[in-house]
């Protein structure tokens, strides 16, 4: 493949969570940040919250960002302009995820540019109203994501992927055939195995339910795991429309 500066950021880039105790320059979080903003957008419906060098800091990291889709600020220019807000709460947000997904992504890529590591905690929208409330957060402000980040205190490798014929399909959506499934399943199990990503982090989940455990540490991959997070979590939606309902989105 094709490679520059740009691009080898984005293939080195892996979760860091070991950090150093320094602290960014104010510049350098900045430099992130305006990465950020210039993601593309739909209407720019989101908002960065930063803390910097807290205690109970996931994993450790001197900053932790918080990255929210926020119709607020554009109902608030939309009222200066005489404009109400009348577009369903669900397509808001689609778009909002986009706005605040792509700027999320820039900045982790400015950051490993810049010789920093990071790592996203996706567990942010079930804890909406505590965080709202620790950052006296208004209506209609979503925490979609946390992004830890920081001067790395490890050197782990890059994780593996899907082969490339499992992600990009040319014209129409192929219909698989069992080898293809197989192949691409192998990649990643063989892949996380070689680097005892799991062994070393102890990261089995636990089965429920009466499913009988046939996996040790030698053969539990990825697959298995990713199996067992889909497979088992969260089968009603109502803790987290109950998030969006306290932070004054409703989605019928």
């Amino acid at each position: 493949m094709l490679t520059n500066p740009a691009i080898e950021a984005m293939m080195r880039r892996k979760s860091i969570r070991k950090y150093t105790d320094q602290m960014p320059s104010d510049e350098v979080i900045e430099t992130v940040v305006l990465a950020g903003m210039q993601a593309p957008f739909a209407s720019q419906s989101f908002s960065v919250l930063l803390s910097r060098g807290k205690k109970d800091t996931d994993w450790g990291a001197p900053l932790e960002f918080v990255i929210c889709v926020d119709s607020y600020k554009l109902e608030r220019i939309m009222a200066k302009r005489n404009w109400k807000m009348i577009s369903n709460d669900l397509m808001i947000l689609m778009f909002a995820f986009q706005d605040a997904t792509l700027a999320a992504q820039n900045m982790v890529t400015a950051a490993e540019s810049l010789g920093m590591g990071s790592c996203f905690i996706g567990s942010a929208p079930y804890l909406a109203d505590k965080i709202a409330q620790e950052y006296n957060l208004p209506p209609r402000v979503f925490p979609l994501v946390k992004l830890v980040m920081g001067y790395p205190d490890e050197n782990p490798p890059v994780r593996p992927r899907y082969p490339l014929n499992y992600v990009l399909f040319e014209d129409k959506y192929p219909d698989f055939d069992e080898e293809t499934i197989t192949e691409a399943m192998k990649v990643m199990d063989d892949g996380y195995l070689a680097q005892d990503y799991y062994k070393a982090g102890e990261f089995m989940l636990k089965l429920t339910g009466d499913r009988e455990e046939t996996f040790d540490f030698d053969t539990y991959s990825w697959t298995e795991h990713i199996s067992r997070k889909w497979g088992q979590w969260y089968p009603s939606p109502d803790r987290l429309l109950e998030q969006f309902r306290k932070r004054g989105f409703e989605i019928a």
